[in-house]
């Protein structure tokens, strides 16, 4: 089972790509920081420093300005996709596998980790199209 989500960001796609693996950038937009740059084969601890929560990641492949995938704490494999539409627009998909079909809260687990992703894109977008930085972990469960 897998959970697809996907937003239109008018900036190359060298940009967003960047957004992500650059520890120095992920702090605007998504988690508190990062322990370094995303790269294939390297194990990343991801920090919100708002809810007290270090997890890892593993990064299985990096496709430079094109593709990250990535491997979470919930054995979820997380595809990052970029499909540069212009020199000025991307489209960014996220991809999230490995989600249990049997489990009684599966249409729970969807629809969270869809929110989380849109919400997380979001705040992509305004950081990248607007310069926008305090939206970060302000949403509220």
């Amino acid at each position: 089972m897998r959970n697809i989500t996907k937003m239109s960001i008018l900036k190359p796609a060298n940009e967003v790509f960047e957004a992500f693996v650059n520890p120095l950038k992920i702090g605007n937009f998504w988690f508190s920081s990062s322990s370094e740059r995303w790269e294939q084969g390297k194990t990343i601890t991801l920090r919100y420093k708002e809810y007290d929560y270090d997890g890892l990641i593993k990064i299985q492949k990096v496709i430079l300005n094109e593709k990250i995938v990535f491997e979470d704490e919930t054995n979820h494999i997380v595809t990052i996709q970029l499909n540069e539409q212009t020199p000025s627009h991307t489209i960014i998909e996220i991809t999230e596998e490995g989600f249990n079909e049997n489990e009684p809260d599966l249409i729970d687990q969807l629809i969270d980790n869809k929110e989380g992703w849109v919400y997380m894109m979001t705040c992509l977008k305004a950081y990248l199209e607007f310069g926008v930085t305090q939206l970060r972990s302000a949403l509220v469960k």
